[in-house]
């Protein structure tokens, strides 16, 4: 399932969290492994056991076991299951002693600020994890006391990641005797060259995340980290009449009127997009990582390739999940041996040789092909420090208005200038009781 897909979830579910109250109080740390469940850890999370994460995690628990003479208690839980029962589950007895949650300020960040997961500073010091962790992957796993990501205090552990780049359909590029862009300006020209065969060059969709990724993009590649800190970080106001998102707007704009991008794309969902890409329809997606296993299994009938953003110094993208340690755990010992295994260069590989995204592997354990690409340009956008989060991530609600905002600009409701002014002020609306 896209990624994306589950933050839109995600920001729905602080309502949830909110709803279902928070008693502190009530709230005691749990010991280090001698009560509750003594020898055994609880462990809940919700990824396929086909997923990359699930195998990874399957033959992780395996050595765990083998290796500290444990047992693993595993609960398969939804995603829906974990978000909305959280702050009534984790406040008593019956939390796990490990877990996956989503990372962001709306969800370990809010658990973080509540009490109700722990802060792991000291085991994150004592394994080195950080060491294997890219500054922009440690941003998601850390928060201030108010819950904001990029704090000072480790609440969570990521050992996977995803970003947003570029699907090429290598054949159509062949066919119609072009190259794969390497900046931005050829890739101006590649869209240009599609236009005038005929051919709308990109694949995507209005009613979903892909257009407000683009968007999004488009502002990056005016932006800098300062940028990127004072919209996903709140270190400065943001000036929603600034180059950065004065161009992508407008940029967006000039997209549609010159053919880049369908017509009726404000109708289209992200489903929809991917299936254009997979069938052949349009040779160029502009969406993350998590379709990669897809694409593999599916788009079979031509050769292609995913690269960063041509030209783009900074990519959306982030941690993937995070490993947390309820505050009410039995056995946190436990659980921070289990999370260390699964930062290994075996475990590392198991992810990376089916479709996701370690971020600490040897790439020499990486054998197939498509993957080790995939992990070496991401590996790339790691060491430029270029992840940049995602649009939505600032406020709770902002995904719908961004959707709603960016239809109005393509349909020719609102113009540029109005599309920023409003999203400007749903923004500051929703990001007030964080800065």
């Amino acid at each position: 399932m896209a990624r994306n897909i589950r933050r839109t979830k995600t920001l729905t579910a602080v309502a949830a969290l909110a709803a279902a109250g928070v008693v502190l109080s009530g709230c005691t740390a749990g010991s280090d492994g001698d009560s509750g469940g003594g020898d055994t850890l609880k462990l809940w999370h919700y990824e396929g056991a086909d997923s990359a994460m699930g195998k990874a995690w399957a033959e992780a628990i395996k050595i765990f076991e083998e290796e500290t003479g444990a047992k693993v208690e595993f609960e398969e839980k939804s995603f829906e299951q974990i978000q909305k029962t959280a702050s009534q589950v984790l406040d008593t007895d019956a939390a796990p002693d490990l877990m996956e949650f989503n990372k962001g300020n709306a969800t370990a960040g809010f658990l973080a600020s509540t009490g109700l997961i722990t802060d792991i500073s000291d085991a994150v010091e004592e394994y080195g994890w950080a060491d294997k962790l890219a500054p922009s992957l440690q941003t998601t796993a850390k928060y201030s006391e108010d819950g904001v990501m990029g704090g000072d205090t480790w609440f969570g552990v990521p050992n996977y990641g995803e970003f947003v780049g570029v699907y090429y359909n290598e054949s159509a590029f062949a066919e119609a005797g072009l190259a794969i862009p390497t900046t931005y300006d050829e890739f101006v020209d590649v869209l240009d060259a599609f236009v005038a065969k005929g051919i709308t060059p990109l694949a995507e969709a209005g009613a979903e995340y892909p257009l407000g990724q683009l968007w999004y993009q488009l502002a990056l590649m005016e932006g800098d980290r300062g940028f990127v800190d004072d919209y996903q970080l709140y270190k400065n106001p943001v000036d929603w009449q600034g180059p950065e998102i004065t161009s992508a707007t407008e940029t967006l704009q000039e997209y549609v009127d010159k053919g880049y991008i369908a017509s009726d794309v404000s109708s289209v969902k992200a489903e929809d997009a991917g299936v254009s890409f997979i069938n052949g329809t349009s040779p160029i997606f502009v969406s993350g990582s998590w379709w990669f296993g897809r694409f593999v299994s599916e788009a079979t009938g031509f050769d292609w390739s995913m690269t960063a953003f041509p030209g783009a110094d900074l990519s959306l993208g982030s941690s993937g999940n995070l490993w947390v340690v309820p505050e009410n755990a039995a056995n946190k010992d436990l659980a921070y041996q289990f999370i260390d295994i699964t930062m290994r260069p075996e475990i590392q590989a198991i992810i990376g040789n089916n479709g996701g995204l370690p971020v600490a592997a040897d790439t020499a354990d990486i054998t197939d092909e498509k993957s080790a690409a995939l992990i070496e340009t991401f590996n790339g956008v790691l060491d430029a420090d270029g992840l940049a989060f995602y649009p939505d991530w600032p406020a709770p609600g902002f995904y719908d208005v961004i959707v709603q905002e960016l239809q109005g600009l393509i349909t020719g409701v609102q113009d540029a200038a109005t599309t920023d002014a409003n999203l400007g002020e749903q923004y500051d609306e929703g990001t007030a009781d964080f800065r």
